[in-house]
C-alpha cells in the first residue's frame, strides 16, 4: 500500500499540474474562455507598461503572456504525467513563475482578490516541493550480534519496553 506521503505528492502533482495546464491554455488561446483570454491580454499589457525594462529588452505583452502560458502548460504536463525528478524541477519553475506573477500584481496595484489564487497555488507548490524533498522514513532495521554462531539482539534492543513484561 502507498504511504500517505506518496499519496499526498501524487494528489498535489496531478491537481497542480491540471490547474497550470488549464491556466496556461487560457493565456495561449481563447478556445476555453474568450472572456478570460481577453482579461489575460489586458493584464499582461498593464504588466509590461508598469515595468519599462521589459519594453527595453524587446519583450512585448504578447511574448510575455505566451511564454508564461507555454511554460505553465509544459510544467503542468510534466507535473501530471512524468514521474521522478522532472516533477520537482517543474514544481520549482512554477513556483518561480508564481512569484513573478505576484510581483506583477503588486507592481500594478491589483487588489488581493485578483491575485489570491496565485498566493494559494504558490503555497501549494511550496508544500508539494517540501514534502517531495523530505527523505522517505525507513523502518528501523533489526540489528543482531553474532555470538557463538547464534544471532542475538543487541543489548539495548533486548530489554523490554517500560511497562511491558518479556515472556520467554
Amino acid at each position: 500500500m502507498a504511504s500517505p506521503r506518496t499519496v499526498t505528492i501524487v494528489a498535489l502533482s496531478v491537481a497542480l499540474g491540471l490547474f497550470f495546464v488549464f491556466m496556461g491554455t487560457i493565456k495561449l488561446t481563447p478556445r476555453l474562455s474568450k472572456d478570460a483570454y481577453n482579461e489575460m491580454k489586458r493584464a499582461y499589457k498593464s504588466y509590461v507598461r508598469a515595468l519599462p525594462i521589459l519594453k527595453k529588452m524587446g519583450v512585448s505583452s504578447i511574448l510575455l503572456r505566451k511564454s508564461i502560458g507555454a511554460l505553465e502548460v509544459a510544467c503542468g504536463i510534466i507535473m501530471t504525467l512524468v514521474p521522478g525528478r522532472p516533477k520537482d524541477v517543474a514544481n520549482f519553475f512554477l513556483l518561480l513563475l508564481v512569484l513573478a506573477v505576484l510581483f506583477f500584481h503588486q507592481l500594478v496595484g491589483d487588489p488581493l482578490k485578483r491575485y489570491a489564487h496565485a498566493l494559494v497555488f504558490g503555497i501549494l507548490l511550496t508544500c508539494r516541493l517540501l514534502i517531495a524533498r523530505q527523505p522517505e522514513e525507513q523502518p528501523p532495521e533489526k540489528r543482531v550480534l553474532m555470538v557463538n554462531g547464534d544471532d542475538q539482539p543487541l543489548a539495548h534492543e533486548a530489554t523490554p519496553e517500560k511497562g511491558k513484561v518479556k515472556v520467554s
